[in-house]
């Protein structure tokens, strides 16, 4: 009521006399009740000064620390059918068992001796390139043979040469001296032919110098022709010198090509050698992958292909397996905002799903339940999810993690982080506000001792 009138019922009225008024007005419990506020108000100040942890949450699943530990499938290099299974689901295999036979789809590989039919064409095409060799050999002394020769013959052209030099020089001096023969000849003939005539010399004279003068003009061509001869011969030396070397040049050469030619089959042989090596290798390898062999000591987890008889193709995959031994880890996803406050060696509490657990996320030391972790890794780059993965590895301070988790359970992450009051923590979610980014205290520890 207002009180605004002047007149007031409660003074005139008595509200006790009436039964719902004697039922309010003669107890006394809303006096308790305004204690239990004033209390409760009390408590609830002093709460808000408590400490809180703030902290980072996030969802992701059970996997391994080390990427060859994860589950894997196994795949065939090759296309193939299936022919017979080794293994069942479930089974255990060690690294090297045989997990399955195929056999070969491609109509280049059905020959079951292929690789000793390889072999052969290698041994084949090795005996060729020997043969090459023994047939380059032959040829480099055919060739020797043929220089020497040739410079045997050069050696004796160059001798008839400077011998057909000499005589024509020699005759050269013979045809000079009777040329002079000659012309005295001639003038004791025209002397004695004047002094005949004058009656000085008798005709016997006359004729005696005419017949000597016609024996040295006989002589003088006779050595001219010999001279002449002789120069025939140096030409016919020369000749025969230019002839020798072009005979022997292409002797040579024909000798040279058929080397090389040789030689060009041989490196031509033993490029098919090599490759018929590679095809053996090849082979040999693929016949290997005819069976489908464990990498690692495991455990089948499913046949992705099943049956006999079914084919597939190469890098398909045929068979999941999961390794016996393998560090357990926690791979979790949080919010791009969050990222910088997580730092390598973050404490991180970890509740599995399928163990029972009392969560209090701002006071972890009243949580049951949960288990620590350990930040090892944060990932650069965001993932299809628009988070950012980390990688948990087990707090070797804290409690074992239970033996009974398998890979791929999920697993929900608690990073702990500042401490703050409640009050602070209550303001920062109304306004939506990050938490506080702070410098873990151990990476300042690490520093200071180096």
């Amino acid at each position: 009521m207002l009180n605004i009138s002047h007149n007031q019922l409660n003074k005139k009225v008595d509200l006790t006399k009436f039964k719902s008024g004697k039922k309010i007005f003669t107890k006394e419990y809303y006096k308790q009740f305004n204690k239990f506020l004033l209390a409760f108000a009390v408590i609830g100040l002093i709460v808000l000064f408590l400490p809180w942890t703030q902290n980072i949450s996030g969802q992701g699943q059970v996997t391994t620390l080390r990427p060859d530990q994860r589950p894997q499938t196994i795949q065939s290099q090759i296309p193939g059918r299936i022919e017979q299974w080794y293994v069942r689901e479930g089974d255990s295999v060690r690294k090297g068992d045989t997990i399955l036979k195929i056999s070969e789809i491609k109509s280049d590989y059905f020959d079951d001796k292929l690789v000793e039919r390889t072999n052969d064409q290698i041994k084949a095409k090795s005996s060729s390139v020997i043969a090459y060799k023994g047939k380059i050999s032959a040829l480099e002394r055919q060739v020797a043979a043929l220089q020497n020769e040739r410079n045997l013959k050069l050696k004796q052209a160059q001798n008839k040469l400077v011998q057909a030099k000499l005589k024509i020089k020699g005759d050269s001096i013979d045809v000079e001296a009777a040329r002079i023969n000659e012309k005295i000849a001639k003038r004791r003939y025209d002397r004695t032919e004047t002094l005949q005539k004058e009656g000085l010399k008798a005709v016997k004279d006359v004729e005696e110098k005419r017949l000597k003068l016609q024996e040295t003009q006989a002589k003088l061509i006779s050595l001219e022709n010999k001279y002449l001869a002789n120069k025939n011969q140096l030409i016919n030396a020369q000749i025969e010198l230019s002839r020798t070397e072009a005979t022997y040049a292409d002797k040579i050469s024909k000798a040279q090509s058929n080397m090389f030619t040789a030689q060009s089959s041989q490196y031509d042989t033993e490029a098919q050698v090599t490759k018929l090596e590679n095809q053996y290798t090849n082979y040999k390898v693929r016949n290997g992958l005819l069976y489908i062999l464990a990498p690692q000591d495991g455990f089948i987890n499913k046949a992705l292909k099943g049956g006999i008889g079914e084919t597939f193709k190469e890098g398909e995959k045929l068979v999941g397996i999961m390794p016996s031994k393998y560090e357990l880890a926690v791979e979790s996803y949080v919010r791009p905002i969050d990222l910088p406050l997580l730092h390598i060696g973050e404490k991180v509490r970890v509740q599995f799903d399928g163990w029972p657990a009392i969560v209090f996320s701002g006071w972890p030391n009243v949580s049951y339940g949960t288990y620590g972790a350990e930040v090892v890794a944060i990932e650069n780059f965001i993932s299809d999810n628009g988070k950012y993965r980390i990688l948990l590895a087990p707090d070797e301070s804290d409690h074992k993690w239970p033996e009974a988790i398998r890979v791929g359970s999920g697993a929900r992450t608690i990073a702990l982080l500042d401490d703050v009051p409640i009050w602070f923590e209550l303001w920062r979610q109304l306004n939506s506000f990050p938490p506080n980014f702070y410098q873990p205290t151990n990476k300042k520890d690490s520093k200071k001792k180096k």
